[in-house]
């Protein structure tokens, strides 16, 4: 980027929508991230895809003006994450932020905690945290629990797609890696894995590396952004769609709601009139209609 000014913001409203892939780290929140890139790119709006706890770190996709439309298109994608686990203690918030609450005397083998990994890959109902940013009644969890008040929680179905042991650091303390869908919480996969192995745990640290098709490796980290030394991703470059182009007329028709009879196979597309985007088309039938705007 260019053309900032004294407090290192764009001098110009910024026009286009896209997306920013940030690596977030420990110690600032997601929505602290969020306005930053807004600040610096003096956008209208900024969303991002998928909250990353405030001691969590890594990767944070930012979108930027229409691109905070395909915040449900990214919603159920699934995540990569590194994390460190402590057996032996289990606190309040199931990390070592919070209190201890519980304790048991252990040593864990990691050939013990190589074969339970792999009994927990596949679904299962988890229950989250007591102290997460889960809604309840409308209410944050956390707040709710930071008052006394109880927290009334439901598990949900969640699933592992792989679970890899790294390394162990030393005395039941492990690094492992972790695939699974939106919606997991690292911090119960945590828990759960211990109350298997006999013992109580709490997570030390998390680092996600991918969020969908987006990877750490192209994240920009938080000074380079401050500094704007980054680029936003331009909204049809992150799908690899077939695309369509339409006509004035055609175009006209989809944006008021209507279908369009086109021969394309069924399935999804990026939709075009002339060279601008229009958004994400779902052909079924022969039969395109506007998923998601982005004009």
């Amino acid at each position: 980027m260019e053309n900032l000014n004294d407090n290192g913001q764009l001098t110009k409203k910024f026009e286009k929508s896209g997306i920013v892939l940030v690596n977030k780290p420990v110690g600032i929140s997601s929505n602290a991230v969020v306005n930053i890139v807004k600040r610096v790119l003096n956008a209208k709006k900024c969303g991002h895809l998928g909250t990353l706890d405030l001691e969590g770190e890594g990767l944070l996709p930012v979108t930027v003006n229409n691109a905070t439309k395909l915040f449900d298109f990214f919603l159920n994608k699934d995540k990569t994450y590194e994390t460190v686990f402590v057996f032996g203690f289990e606190t309040d918030t199931l990390d070592l932020a919070g209190t201890v609450i519980k304790e048991k005397e252990c040593d864990i083998k990691k050939e013990d905690v190589e074969k339970t990994i792999i009994e927990m890959i596949g679904k299962y109902s988890q229950m989250p945290p007591l102290y997460s940013a889960k809604k309840i009644n409308g209410q944050t969890a956390y707040k709710v629990a930071r008052r006394g008040e109880v927290v009334e929680l439901r598990p949900k179905e969640i699933e592992i797609y792989d679970f890899k042991l790294i390394e162990q650091l030393s005395k039941n303390t492990f690094r492992f890696e972790i695939s699974c869908s939106s919606g997991t919480y690292i911090r119960s996969v945590c828990r759960d894995l211990a109350e298997r192995l006999s013992t109580y745990g709490s997570m030390q640290c998390i680092l996600r590396t991918r969020c969908g098709g987006f990877y750490l490796k192209d994240a920009y980290h938080l000074e380079e952004i401050k500094s704007g030394k980054f680029e936003v991703s331009a909204c049809e470059d992150l799908f690899a769609f077939e695309k369509i182009y339409l006509s004035s007329i055609q175009t006209e028709k989809l944006l008021n709601g209507q279908f369009l009879k086109l021969e394309k196979v069924d399935g999804e597309y990026r939709i075009f009139s002339d060279d601008k985007f229009l958004g994400l088309g779902k052909v079924d039938g022969g039969l395109l209609k506007l998923t998601t705007r982005l004009l």
